[in-house]
């Protein structure tokens, strides 16, 4: 797989299709856009428990079956934002991924990426600090399904090539998954949240306990 990211990462970028997009698929877009937006708000204020169909509509403008033309329910609307927000963060990862020399360098850097894009993207932030509970048990979406595997496959592809001592892979996985998304959610309830220190906390936790593991072998 290393050799796979590194092509990638040398392959020169893909060049955005300039085709205008039609009137209607311009609405289309126009439409799912101010229903992620309104969601973001309304979940972000009310939280997912109290949050209702009729709220989001309410604050998109739109009519009510416009809505039902792209969502079903909340929880529709609730995995969209949280498949757009793995989608924004894939790439921030695979990109410390390529720069890391080391398993012990990767988990620093993708563990600071990772609490860093929490703070910076405003949106996720607010949903995430009044929504952790929801967060618990919505994280079975495709993207993030795919994300997850993404990580997994690092991690594993490291004890193959012997940078990492012969530990499950996927139980490591994870708990390094479980670590930054507690230690994340707690982060992001601190006043003035610090993405280093919960990365050198988190890094420290983890890198510290796999040697202990590899002791059973």
């Amino acid at each position: 797989m290393s050799e796979t990211i590194e092509k990638d990462a040398k392959r020169p970028p893909m060049r955005e299709n300039t085709k205008p997009l039609g009137k209607r698929e311009r609405t289309k877009a126009n439409n799912r856009e101010a229903i992620l937006a309104a969601a973001t708000e309304i979940f972000a204020e009310l939280g997912y428990g109290a949050t209702t169909v009729r709220d989001i509509i309410r604050e998109t403008g739109l009519a009510s079956g416009t809505f039902y033309n792209y969502f079903k329910s909340k929880e529709e609307v609730f995995e969209a934002l949280m498949d757009e927000s793995m989608m924004r963060i894939r790439p921030r990862l695979r990109a410390e991924r390529i720069r890391s020399r080391t398993f012990e360098e990767y988990i620093h850097n993708a563990l600071r990426a990772y609490f860093e894009f929490l703070v910076a993207d405003n949106g996720a932030h607010r949903v995430m600090r009044r929504n952790t509970g929801a967060l618990r048990v919505r994280m079975d979406t495709p993207e993030v399904i795919a994300g997850f595997e993404e990580i997994r496959a690092y991690i594993e592809e490291d004890i193959a090539a012997g940078k990492l001592r012969n530990v499950d892979g996927e139980y490591l996985t994870a708990a390094a998954i479980g670590l930054a998304q507690e230690i994340g959610e707690k982060m992001m309830l601190r006043d003035d949240p610090d993405p280093k220190e919960a990365a050198e906390f988190a890094a420290n936790l983890i890198l510290s306990g796999v040697p202990a593991l590899a002791l059973k072998e």
